[in-house]
């Protein structure tokens, strides 16, 4: 087992011990954690259920669903339901340009469940990313992360027509946009 998995296998399961209640709902926000996440479940002398959530607006709008008067199970349930029913993405400053030439570095780069779908100006960009998360969605949670070159008026007059918007300010380094579509 490689070094990292088997840190953040430890971290995990260190979390999960000082955890208050009976039983634990994990939930890794992140493709690269799940599997440690797993791992420190089947080690854990506490009841754990991992619910494999692959991004950090993806477990903030499925953690939504937890009850605390619940079990873990239901809530692991609960919370896995309500994440089945999420599209995420967001949009992020290019690090590097593209291979195929299709965006330079610092331009933006919009991403839709892990796909790339949108490159270029900001505003272009973050219009067309929520624009392909609304399809079928009522809402658009839209976490800003620093140094997100448009202010909240701006992010809030590109939200597609009869999808309403939620802005909230995260500080995130990595994404100008964190976009979760319910």
């Amino acid at each position: 087992m490689p070094a990292p998995l088997v840190t953040a296998t430890y971290e995990l399961l260190a979390g999960i011990h000082v955890a208050e209640g009976a039983g634990v709902v994990v939930l890794p926000n992140s493709p690269n954690v799940i599997m440690a996440a797993q791992r420190a479940a089947e080690m854990s002398e506490k009841p754990v259920r991992v619910v494999p959530t692959r991004a950090q607006q993806e477990g903030l709008s499925a953690l939504l669903a937890f009850d605390s008067a619940r079990s873990c199970e239901e809530n692991a349930d609960a919370v896995s339901l309500a994440a089945g029913g999420l599209a995420v993405g967001g949009v992020a400053r290019s690090a590097r340009s593209d291979p195929q030439g299709r965006f330079g570095e610092g331009d933006a780069v919009g991403y839709s469940d892990g796909l790339l779908v949108s490159w270029g100006d900001p505003a272009a960009t973050l219009r067309s990313t929520m624009a392909g998360l609304a399809a079928g969605a009522e809402l658009i949670t839209c976490i800003a992360g620093e140094g997100a070159p448009l202010a909240r008026a701006a992010v809030e007059g590109l939200a597609p027509e009869g999808v309403e918007l939620e802005y909230h300010d995260g500080g995130q380094p990595a994404w100008w946009w964190l976009l979760c579509a319910e």
